[in-house]
């Protein structure tokens, strides 16, 4: 049976509260099997043992090399490949909201894509659109920095990223792209409706092809010396414009 290791207590326990099912065993660090008390770290056991999931107790080295990281604090999870939706069925879901998905554009760092990934929960998006080439997909660091988020928020890995954009147009959505030398500011603009806010990746920012797509190319307004934000640092700024426009809090 295929499987991947995910790990952190956020990602494990989201797993764990989201998808028991795809969850097939449960690693703690055996240095801290005493500090159960902790109230995430107890959850996560407790969940794990509602589950029937069998609980491994290993060392902490024996855990870093399993993992190839440190910073697993503590507790690690074998679990199913993460289903990947088609972008049809999620475009046909009815929804009380004007939809709000995310495009990356050939985001490569898997830092990028998991702080993308806790933003776009936070801010309500119905899905997140990636290349299936040339750009980070879900792995254990993506699920780990998203802390969580990997297992709420729909990634649809898709071959042809203009023919999605494509369909997404032909769904009602209307494209904006990021884009530091757009003339527009995206303070001006309406994000109510339905949106797919498109972010190219780290170094070169948009493809042409990309951006010929889109229907309104916008930027950031920026006053200092820095002349651009980290693309994860850029979603959230457009993410929550886009929340607060719609309401945020209601």
């Amino acid at each position: 049976m295929k499987s991947i290791l995910i790990y952190g207590l956020h990602a494990v326990r989201q797993a764990l509260l989201r998808h028991p099912e795809a969850v097939l065993e449960i690693y703690v660090s055996a240095s801290r099997e005493a500090r159960a008390e902790q109230d995430m770290f107890a959850e996560v056991l407790a969940l794990a043992e509602a589950q029937g999931l069998g609980v491994q107790a290993i060392r902490d080295d024996r855990l870093k090399q399993l993992l190839g990281a440190n910073e697993h604090q503590g507790v690690a999870a074998r679990r199913r490949p993460y289903a990947a939706p088609s972008l049809e069925m999620l475009l046909a879901l009815e929804r009380e909201r004007p939809p709000l998905f995310l495009v990356l554009d050939q985001v490569q760092d898997p830092h990028n894509l998991g702080a993308a990934l806790r933003v776009a929960d936070g801010a309500g998006v119905d899905a997140l659109i990636v290349p299936s080439r040339r750009a980070a997909h879900i792995t254990p660091v993506v699920a780990k920095v998203a802390c969580g988020a990997a297992e709420t928020v729909p990634v649809v890995e898709v071959g042809n990223l203009a023919q999605s954009l494509r369909m997404l147009k032909d769904a009602g959505l209307w494209l904006i792209g990021l884009d530091g030398e757009a003339q527009d500011n995206l303070y001006a603009q309406d994000l109510t409706g339905p949106v797919a806010l498109v972010l190219g990746n780290e170094g070169d920012g948009l493809r042409q092809l990309t951006r010929e797509h889109c229907d309104f190319l916008l930027r950031i307004p920026m006053r200092g010396v820095v002349e651009s934000l980290n693309v994860s640092t850029a979603t959230a700024v457009c993410l929550f414009e886009a929340l607060r426009q719609r309401g945020a809090g209601r």
